[in-house]
C-alpha cells in the first residue's frame, strides 16, 4: 500500500467506539466530492429511518408497519407492539428452558435432542445461517431443516434423522400459514412421525401469525405450542423474532447477547453523522458502485468458515428488498444489487480469477475476523499458523482486486459470537432500509414473490385439469398438443409438455415414443 492509500485508509475509516465493529471503504474509488453530494439524501433517508421506527407505515402497499428493529429493543416500540414483543420473546425463553429440562419432552421418554425446522426462505435463511455460524460441540440439541418442497431433500433430512425421530422437536414456521413449501414440508413429515408410531401433534411447535392456517391446526390437534409471529415483521427481517430466536436458543445459542448485538449496532447505525455510521457508509458505497441503478454486483467474502452462510443469508436480504421494478411514485425503475459469494480463501481456487481479471461487473464486502480460534494456534511453517495464512490469503487478494481497480470495502469484527453475528444482521438490515430510500423503493413488499407463487398456481391448476381430462380417457395415448387441444389450451402447450415429462417420470403416466415432444405420447398406457 502506498503512503497515500494508508492516509485515505486512516481518514475513512469507520470505527465507531466501542461498537467492536469496523468498516473500511478506502478501496472504493467514489470522487472526491461524493459524500458531500450524497449528504442531503442520506440525511432525508436517516429521517425516514427515524419515522419508520417510531412506527410510520413503511410498507405503503400492504399499509404495514415495519418492525424488526423493535423485536432487540421493545421500548422503542409503540405500546401494542413492544407488548407483543415482550410477551413473545418471554415465551422463546420459557419454552427453550422448558424442552432443556425436559418439562416439555417426548412422548418415548428423555429429553428431545434435535430440532427439526420447517420452514423457507427468511423462515429458514437467517436460523441456518445463525446456527452454522454459532455451532459448537457442546450445543444442546442438534438442528435439521426442510427449508423446501424438494421430495429427495425431504428424504435425505429424514433420513439422517431415521430413529432419532422419537427424540425430535419440530417447528413449523409459517407467518401466514399458507406458504405451499413449508405445509407440504410438514405434511411429509407428520406421514414420517405416522409410519414410525409418532405422534406429530406431541412434538410440534407452531411459529406462525395468530388467527392463521397453522395456528388453526396447531390449535385444533393439541400442537406443544403456539408462539407467534407479527404483521409488521417480514420474513427476511425476522431473525430477532421467534422464527430465529427459538431454534438458537434450543440449540443453546446466547440470544440475549445475539439480540444486544444488534441492539448496539442499532444505536450506532442511528447517528446521523454519516462518517462515524457504517450502515450509511456502507448503503452510500453500495449507490457508488451501482450508480444508484443495481449495475455491478456485490461479492460478499467472508474469511471465516463459520460465515460461509452469510452471502445466502444476505441474497435474501439484499435481493428481496432492493429488486423492484416500480418506485414509491410509480415509475419503472428495475431496481436492485445481485448477491454471490462463498467464503475465503476456498475462493481464490473457485473464481477469484475472474474477479481479477474478468469482467469489471462487480464489487467485493470482505468480512474479516481477526480472532482465529479459542485457544493458541501451532505453527505450520516458522513464524505462520493456519490462521495467518488466512489472513494473509485475504490482504493479498485485497490488494490484487486494488492493482486491476476493483473496488472493495472490509468489515472488520474481532470474533464470531452471538453478539457479532446480531451485529452483522442488524448493520445489513440498516443499510437496506437507508439505500432503499436513496433510490426511492419500498424495501419492505415482494410482489415478484407473490407473482411467482400465482404463476406455481395456475401451472398445478393446469396439471389437474390434464390429468381429469387423461383419467377421462384412461386408454388413450395422445402428444402433447394433442392434450393441450383437449384442454382447449394451445397457449399452454409447452407448459402440459413439461408437466407430461415430470409425471411421466415419475411413474404417473406412461411415456411411449421418441424423445422428441412432437412424437412422443402420455397417458394411462393400456
Amino acid at each position: 500500500m502506498s503512503v497515500s492509500s494508508w492516509q485515505r485508509y486512516k481518514e475513512l475509516l469507520c470505527a465507531p467506539e466501542g461498537l467492536g465493529l469496523r468498516l473500511d471503504i478506502s478501496r472504493m474509488a467514489f470522487p472526491e466530492d461524493f459524500l458531500d453530494r450524497m449528504e442531503e439524501p442520506i440525511q432525508h433517508a436517516f429521517k425516514a429511518m427515524a419515522k419508520l421506527e417510531a412506527g410510520a407505515i413503511a410498507n405503503p402497499d400492504e399499509n404495514r408497519q415495519v418492525g424488526h428493529y423493535w423485536l432487540r429493543n421493545p421500548a422503542i416500540a409503540p405500546e401494542g407492539p413492544r407488548r407483543e414483543t415482550e410477551r413473545a420473546l418471554a415465551l422463546v425463553k420459557k419454552t427453550a428452558s422448558a424442552v432443556h429440562s425436559g418439562a416439555i419432552a417426548p412422548p418415548a421418554g428423555g429429553k428431545f435432542e434435535n430440532v427439526l425446522v420447517v420452514g423457507i426462505g427468511g423462515s429458514a435463511l437467517g436460523p441456518q445461517f445463525v446456527g452454522a455460524a454459532l455451532r459448537t460441540p457442546a450445543d444442546k440439541m442438534r438442528t435439521y431443516f426442510i427449508d423446501n418442497t424438494d421430495p429427495d431433500g425431504i428424504d435425505l433430512v429424514l433420513a439422517q434423522l431415521g430413529s432419532a425421530l422419537a427424540k425430535t422437536l419440530v417447528l413449523v414456521i409459517s407467518k401466514s400459514g399458507g406458504t405451499k413449501e413449508t405445509r407440504n414440508g410438514m405434511v411429509e413429515t407428520q406421514r414420517a412421525f405416522k409410519a414410525a408410531g409418532l405422534d406429530f401433534a406431541k412434538q410440534a411447535i407452531a411459529i406462525t401469525g395468530e388467527g392463521s392456517q397453522l395456528d388453526a391446526v396447531a390449535e385444533k390437534e393439541g400442537w406443544l405450542a403456539r408462539i407467534p409471529m407479527f404483521d409488521y415483521i417480514g420474513g427476511r427481517t425476522s431473525e430477532m423474532s421467534a422464527v430465529g430466536l427459538l431454534p438458537a436458543a434450543l440449540q443453546g445459542i446466547d440470544i440475549d447477547a445475539m439480540l444486544a448485538g444488534a441492539a448496539a449496532m442499532d444505536e450506532a447505525t442511528r447517528s446521523t453523522t454519516t462518517r462515524s455510521n457504517p450502515a450509511a457508509l456502507l448503503a452510500l458505497m453500495w449507490h457508488h458502485a451501482t450508480n444508484g441503478r443495481g449495475e455491478k454486483d456485490m461479492v460478499v467474502l467472508p474469511y471465516k468458515d463459520r460465515l460461509e452462510l452469510f452471502s445466502k443469508y444476505l441474497q435474501q436480504l439484499v435481493m428481496e428488498s432492493l429488486g423492484k421494478e416500480l418506485d414509491l411514485d410509480g415509475r419503472v425503475v428495475n431496481q436492485g444489487i445481485a448477491v454471490y459469494g462463498n467464503k475465503g480463501s476456498t475462493d481464490q481456487h473457485a473464481y477469484v480469477q475472474q474477479l481479477r481479471e474478468g469482467v469489471n461487473n462487480f464489487f467485493v464486502v470482505f468480512i474479516e475476523v481477526l480472532k482465529d480460534r479459542a485457544g493458541t494456534s501451532m505453527e505450520v511453517e516458522p513464524q505462520a499458523t493456519t490462521g495467518d495464512y488466512l489472513n494473509g490469503f485475504l490482504l493479498g487478494t485485497r490488494d490484487a482486486l486494488s492493482e486491476k481497480a476493483r473496488e472493495s470495502m472490509t468489515i472488520t469484527v474481532q470474533q464470531v459470537d452471538a453478539a457479532t453475528v446480531g451485529k452483522l444482521i442488524a448493520l445489513f438490515e440498516r443499510a437496506v432500509g437507508l439505500y432503499a430510500t436513496l433510490v426511492n423503493i419500498n424495501a419492505y413488499h415482494q410482489p415478484g414473490v407473490e407473482a411467482g407463487k400465482k404463476a406455481a398456481g395456475e401451472v398445478l391448476a393446469l396439471q389437474r385439469r390434464l390429468l381429469g381430462a387423461i383419467d377421462a380417457e384412461p386408454g388413450e395415448m395422445r402428444t402433447a398438443d394433442e392434450w393441450a387441444e383437449v384442454l382447449e389450451a394451445p397457449e399452454h402447450t409447452e407448459r402440459v409438455w413439461m408437466i407430461l415429462e415430470h409425471l411421466a417420470a415419475n411413474d404417473r403416466l406412461v411415456r411411449r415414443g421418441s424423445v422428441h415432444p412432437e412424437s412422443a405420447t402420455f397417458g394411462r398406457g393400456a
